[in-house]
């Protein structure tokens, strides 16, 4: 039998997941970060991508536009701007947003903030990232 750790990934609006996980990888503002039980203690910024929960066999995606994940001794709480499931993602609607802010930055007389569109860029990509390793399985 293999050690595992609770896992809770929470949002303003709900709690869409709470189990347990042998390994949980996120997406740290500096790269993947993959926890495993007896991981160290930290607090961490979230950028948008995939939080990968593994318990054996089975495999559950999620899609967090930012936040943090804070891990303690036996738990893994990861507080998300906003989450979605994995399979809940639209593969149009996420194409047609990153098409969009690729357009808003190729025009040069467009008025934008320039922040807004690439962080709207960047979150069509990690939805687009999510729906891609879903479609690997």
């Amino acid at each position: 039998m293999a050690f595992t750790i609770d896992v809770d990934i929470v949002s303003q609006e709900s709690k869409l997941f709470s189990g347990k996980g042998e390994l949980i990888a996120v997406p740290g503002v500096l790269g993947e970060l993959g926890i495993t039980p007896g991981h160290a203690q930290l607090l961490t910024a979230l950028k948008p991508g995939p939080v990968r929960i593994v318990n054996g066999a089975e495999e559950e995606l999620y899609y967090v536009s930012g936040g943090f994940v804070e891990v303690q001794p036996f738990k893994v709480t990861v507080l998300a701007d906003s989450v979605e499931r994995g399979a809940d993602l639209n593969e149009t609607l996420a194409l047609e947003a990153k098409h969009h802010a690729e357009q808003m930055l190729k025009d040069r007389n467009a008025d934008i903030n320039y922040a807004e569109v690439l962080s709207e860029l960047a979150q069509a990509s990690a939805r687009l990232e999510v729906i891609r390793r879903l479609k690997r399985k």
